[in-house]
């Protein structure tokens, strides 16, 4: 047992024992600015409670995944060594310490992930000496995190399933936290029932018996829905693809450059950008910073069988398909905004080719329903668009 030394107070899960040598690596710079990057980005325009940070996902997934380590040791998972229990919930811990802001909003740019940032940063002097001090070994924990580091280590993999899986730790924080701070019911998990009746699996991390699915199931309907009222929230889509278009904008134009993204905050990127902001594109991240969003004017379900829709995921595609129509329109290209959620997953099985209620037509179905191309038009120009312009017949 590790000796425990600091106690935090989170509104979630109570109190949260992490050992002192542990706490004192949240203390350093690059942690500390998980504090300033909020964990929904720019959801609290529509739901103002969101404003809880990275830094508190983070302990809240080192909690759980404590509880969850004990647990399965419990029940028979000998192969867990105190090396490695160390490592697990320094990755745990560390897991978000390489996001920066709008993180998930900007995977179509071409930027390094933050898994990838995180590995590197945990192998870094400064955290380094802490895990290994808490008794983990940071090479451990960068591998448990970045999933393209090759592996043979059979215990490695039980982490990293751990970590990344159905039923992990950071999907029952955040969904739990992010329904909290919204202040909406859909995320809510019965996280002690989940934890308590999870199996060890050295395979495959965890494995659950098929009359304690429903935990499963709860999770991927509780995804669906937190996507459709949070996440994808009609204004949230908009103003975080009006920050892509800023920030691709500034970085083909080298307005910025990705090493120094990566270490800025929420609110020390919008300072950047006005440093540079003589590019037209500034003003679509002036406008998420004053909440002066774009107005959706029309939006259609993705179809994976057209061929506009298919390519109007292209970043560049999409951009000149902007501009043909700002041309159209007689408005400005800044103006004209086209945003297209990208393809997600549901996991629909848990392990050993087991199922739950919902059959693969069903998560297909959850991602058909959320995918909405949306076309967006600056409020000062919108009474230049003719009502009969933008409708279906132009994207089919």
């Amino acid at each position: 047992m590790f000796l425990i030394m600091a106690v935090i107070r989170d509104p979630i899960w109570k109190n949260i024992y992490i050992d002192d040598s542990l706490f004192e690596a949240t203390k350093c710079s690059a942690f500390i600015r998980l504090n300033n990057i909020r964990q929904l980005g720019p959801t609290y325009l529509v739901y103002p409670g969101a404003t809880h940070t990275r830094s508190s996902h983070s302990f809240g997934v080192f909690h759980i995944g404590s509880k969850l380590l004990k647990t399965l040791e419990k029940k028979g998972a000998t192969w867990i060594s105190k090396i490695g229990r160390a490592s697990f919930l320094a990755a745990c811990l560390f897991h978000d310490i390489g996001h920066f802001p709008f993180t998930h909003s900007l995977k179509e740019l071409p930027l390094e992930e933050h898994e990838s940032l995180s590995a590197k940063a945990v192998k870094l002097p400064e955290l380094a000496k802490c895990i290994e001090k808490f008794g983990g070994d940071s090479e451990q924990t960068a591998s448990i995190i970045d999933e393209k580091i090759s592996i043979n280590d059979s215990e490695t993999l039980f982490y990293r399933k751990l970590l990344s899986g159905v039923l992990d730790p950071d999907k029952l924080d955040y969904l739990n936290r992010d329904a909290f701070f919204c202040g909406v019911p859909y995320g809510v998990q019965d996280t002690d029932y989940i934890i308590q009746n999870l199996e060890p699996s050295l395979k495959n991390g965890i494995t659950l018996e098929d009359n304690k699915l429903i935990s499963v199931e709860n999770i991927l309907f509780s995804k669906y829905l937190m996507y459709r009222s949070v996440y994808w929230h009609k204004n949230v889509r908009i103003s975080t693809a009006l920050m892509k278009k800023a920030l691709n904008a500034a970085l083909t134009e080298k307005k910025i450059i990705t090493s120094e993204l990566y270490e800025l905050d929420d609110n020390s990127i919008f300072s950047v950008l006005e440093k540079c902001k003589n590019f037209p594109e500034y003003k679509c991240a002036l406008a998420v910073k004053n909440n002066f969003l774009y107005e959706t004017v029309f939006e259609f379900s993705f179809d994976t069988s057209n061929n506009l829709h298919k390519n109007l995921e292209d970043l560049k595609f999409r951009s000149n398909f902007e501009k043909e129509l700002a041309e159209k329109l007689n408005i400005e290209q800044t103006d004209i905004l086209i945003d297209v959620p990208e393809n997600i997953s549901f996991e629909s099985n848990l392990l050993d080719g087991k199922e739950t209620v919902f059959s693969k037509n069903t998560i297909k179905s959850f991602t058909q329903n959320l995918r909405k191309i949306r076309i967006a038009i600056n409020p000062k120009v919108i009474q230049k668009i003719p009502k009969n312009f933008i409708d279906e017949s132009n994207f089919m």
